[in-house]
């Protein structure tokens, strides 16, 4: 199980931008969702077939979050650390891989401590390599405050014994298909360190400072009920719109760009004040809680379908082939592609409006009508 210090490395976009952020956390329960007790789950099979990859011993963790998906996003990761591992060796006779390094980070900040994926050190060059199974938020490794505190606990345990100069920094996020590589040098970034880290780190962990709403607000625990991102969201409703047609064109691409921060916010509250409401007998003002729509559901499929066909109904199933994850799996990817892969294809994705800041290519709005009308005509 992974600990977090009050200043993680994790949180370190957050409480270099919102200091007093960190304190006001420790009042909200840390209680790990879903997505992040998967990610604990990927995280494990990945430091696995990396240590069996690398010829060490390792055994195979056993989880309920255990999937296709997962199965291949670890062995790409594997594949990119042991291709990187391999490039080393061009340049570099011995190498070294560390596999989940616990790193002491507390030159720089206070109880600071973390763990770093994948170390891999030749000579003059380290390069960290973290793993980010997360696909909700994509993750860029340049100038990215995580990395640099790893890669600055990760200096002080080998910087003596290597002539470290440069330092790499991956963030490799499969289900984002994102793989994102960043340099920097020593010098910068110990001038990064001591101008920027180490203040701003001593005034969060004493909870000094402004609070400050901004994207680094997603997975803070204070948010839903934090004043000051409330502010923020607010000032859209303060505005007064006059109808859409009477917009400026500026005007509606601002909205737009406001837009799914806003929405989002606005339903982390609703969810929060609901299960409030459910699970700790909370009572909101103007509000009650009913009962939901709700779907029909067999009771029993196998009492049902023998009372349909006693009845003299036959044609009650549906029949269809399995996803093509599982005919992959099934098959094997040499064999799936020998066999189906003229007959698998990938149709192009609805057209999504997105800020120019998205990595995604833009598309010709012409070409898009005449492919999904080739689609529509095949159907």
């Amino acid at each position: 199980m992974r600990m977090h210090s009050i200043l993680s490395p994790s949180g370190s976009h957050r409480w270099l931008n919102c200091t007093p952020s960190a304190r006001l956390e420790q009042k909200f329960d840390d209680n790990e969702s879903e997505a992040a007790k998967e990610g604990t789950a990927a995280h494990a099979l990945c430091e696995h077939k990396l240590k069996k990859a690398l010829r060490r011993r390792s055994k195979r963790p056993v989880s309920d979050y255990d999937s296709d998906e997962m199965e291949e996003c670890s062995d790409a990761y594997v594949d990119f650390v042991i291709e990187q591992y391999e490039k080393a060796k061009q340049y570099c006779k011995d190498p070294v891989v560390l596999i989940e390094q616990q790193l002491d980070l507390t030159e720089y900040v206070e109880e600071g401590r973390g763990t770093a994926d994948c170390l891999i050190i030749s000579d003059d060059l380290l390069h960290i390599v973290d793993f980010k199974y997360g696909k909700g938020v994509l993750v860029e490794a340049e100038d990215n405050p995580q990395m640099k505190i790893y890669s600055l606990g990760a200096l002080r345990l080998y910087e003596a014994l290597y002539d470290i100069k440069n330092i790499s920094m991956t963030i490799f996020q499969p289900r984002r298909e994102n793989v994102s590589t960043w340099t920097i040098s020593v010098d910068a970034l110990k001038e990064w360190a001591e101008n920027e880290l180490k203040p701003k780190a001593q005034m969060a962990y004493k909870g000094e400072g402004e609070f400050c709403a901004g994207e680094w607000c997603t997975f803070c625990r204070a948010s839903v009920r934090c004043r000051a991102r409330a502010e923020e969201k607010l000032k859209l409703a303060q505005t007064e719109f006059k109808l859409p047609p009477l917009l400026s064109d500026d005007e509606i691409a601002e909205i737009l760009r406001i837009i799914p921060d806003l929405t989002k916010w606005a339903g982390e509250i609703s969810t929060y004040a609901t299960d409030a409401a459910i699970n700790h007998g909370k009572k909101w003002n103007g509000f009650k809680l009913v009962e939901g729509r709700s779907i029909r559901k067999y009771r029993d499929e196998g009492k049902v379908a023998e009372a349909a066909i006693e009845a003299g109904y036959k044609d009650i199933y549906r029949q269809s082939l399995i996803t093509l994850t599982e005919m992959q799996k099934l098959m094997g990817k040499q064999k799936f592609e020998e066999i189906l892969g003229d007959l698998v294809f990938k149709p192009p994705g609805k057209p999504t409006l997105v800020p120019n800041s998205d990595k995604r290519q833009a598309i010709n709005v012409n070409n898009v009508k005449d492919e999904f009308n080739e689609i529509t005509e095949d159907i």
